[in-house]
């Protein structure tokens, strides 16, 4: 093929260009599982929110459908009728059977949907705070089961065992945590391992520090420096940040919609084009988390909460 201006100038427009996209759980708020037809719902809302367009990818937490052992989520259809692009993300702290139903259901999704699926996928993410809910800090919070930083650098290679040769070869696998885990020495491995680190950082949690909303945008950044600054020189990815809308108040971080649009003007805009980020989030699909909301829609409408615009 012979190269033009014109075509390298939209080889290197698309390379450069950044994903922008919102969290979305196999889940709705209450825990019922959600199918094709609740994805495409969001999915279009999120293309079209009113007052800041171009959401147009989608982080997932599980390659399994809701309900079932190792179908392929339902997202993937709801993401190729959409035209939306998938961070895919794969459950690994409940132990390798799970595991395995997970990359299954990748391998079924590849052989069943080809590059229509695969072509979308800006990247696979190995886990989502396995390592901080393994932590001293993780139990000291019963924030749940983790997975200790050599299970998950044996779920890594398998993933890309299972991809090596398919259409997703070459796609950049990750694994998701929060700055205190990728900080910890002996977490050092999983950094050496991946292709780009998941950063999740919420400042309305960070309860030692001082953290009201005036505060919240230097508390972010500390903890994306933080995670930066060990990242032995790969990409780090925003994939979860957020303020919630209702909730209790944390430390001094108070839970408001006025508190959600300064968060969200002054960290979401400056993120938004500059690197890839999924905002926490559209729509709650945290069933244990029923005393508070991040989500910035109400459902079924494309006009937000607070005013979203950049």
């Amino acid at each position: 093929m012979k190269i033009t201006l014109a075509t390298l100038g939209a080889c290197l427009t698309l390379a450069s260009a950044q994903s922008k996209g919102f969290n979305y759980g196999s889940t709705d708020g209450v825990g019922a599982c959600r199918g094709q037809y609740d994805f495409e719902g969001l999915f279009n809302q999120a293309k079209g929110l009113v007052g800041n367009s171009g959401f147009t990818s989608a982080r997932l937490y599980t390659m399994v459908q809701c309900g079932t052992q190792n179908t392929p989520i339902s997202a993937i259809q709801a993401a190729i009728n959409t035209d939306t692009q998938l961070l895919l993300g794969m459950w690994a702290s409940a132990g390798d059977a799970i595991i395995n139903d997970e990359i299954a259901a990748l391998r079924t999704a590849i052989d069943q949907y080809g590059t229509a699926f695969t072509d979308r996928v800006v990247g696979i993410s190995v886990g989502s705070e396995d390592l901080y809910r393994s932590s001293p800090q993780g139990v000291a919070n019963e924030a749940g089961v983790g997975a200790t930083a050599d299970v998950v650098l044996r779920y890594i290679q398998q993933v890309r065992d299972a991809v090596a040769g398919t259409s997703l070869s070459g796609k950049p696998v990750g694994h998701v945590d929060t700055w205190t885990a990728w900080v910890a020495p002996e977490n050092a491995g999983v950094i050496g391992a991946v292709d780009w680190l998941g950063h999740n950082s919420f400042p309305y949690f960070e309860t030692t520090l001082a953290n009201p909303i005036e505060q919240a945008e230097g508390v972010f950044y500390n903890a994306l420096g933080a995670t930066e600054s060990v990242s032995q020189g790969k990409p780090v990815w925003v994939t979860e940040t957020g303020w919630p809308v209702e909730g209790p108040t944390s430390g001094q971080a108070v839970a408001s919609v006025q508190n959600a649009q300064t968060y969200w003007k002054a960290v979401g805009c400056d993120l938004f084009g500059s690197r890839n980020v999924w905002w926490y989030t559209l729509q709650d699909s945290n069933a244990n988390q029923q005393d508070i909301s991040f989500g910035i829609a109400p459902t079924s409408s494309s006009t937000p909460l607070f005013d979203v615009s950049c």
